[in-house]
């Protein structure tokens, strides 16, 4: 399984990482999910989040989730790209493309990628 892992203070280029995604024969699926900060957080409106990482630790947690996607699933590739610093609201803070042989496969690695990262990632959100 291919992965890689970026986090960044620069901003999200979607374009470029939807232009980047190369897919195998064997593989049906492309799954891209684009989390971007709301206007409300805890039901108070919010100008942006300011995210804060402990970078190394969060790339190690990252491959070891990575590790587990890989004996759940038989997923060909995962790229994940998480923003630090301040991102404002309606930008994006995280991106995460799962390419799988088929949707149900790949809906169900990204959405557990998604949901374990948010529990062991050390990446923390403050809201401004």
């Amino acid at each position: 399984m291919k992965r890689q892992v970026t986090i960044s203070g620069e901003p999200i280029d979607t374009a470029a990482l939807a232009a980047g995604w190369a897919a195998a024969n064997d593989m049906g699926a492309v799954i891209c999910f684009l989390g971007v900060v709301r206007a409300g957080e805890d039901g108070k409106r919010i100008q942006a989040l300011d995210y804060e990482a402990h970078v190394r630790m969060a790339e190690h947690q990252f491959h070891l989730l990575f590790d587990q996607i890989e004996q759940r699933w038989p997923i060909g590739s995962v790229r994940l790209v998480h923003r630090i610093g301040v991102v404002k609201a309606g930008e994006p803070s995280l991106w995460v493309e799962v390419l799988a042989p088929h949707r149900g496969e790949a809906f169900a690695a990204c959405q557990w990628l998604i949901d374990e990262m948010k529990r062991v990632v050390p990446i923390w959100k403050k809201p401004i």
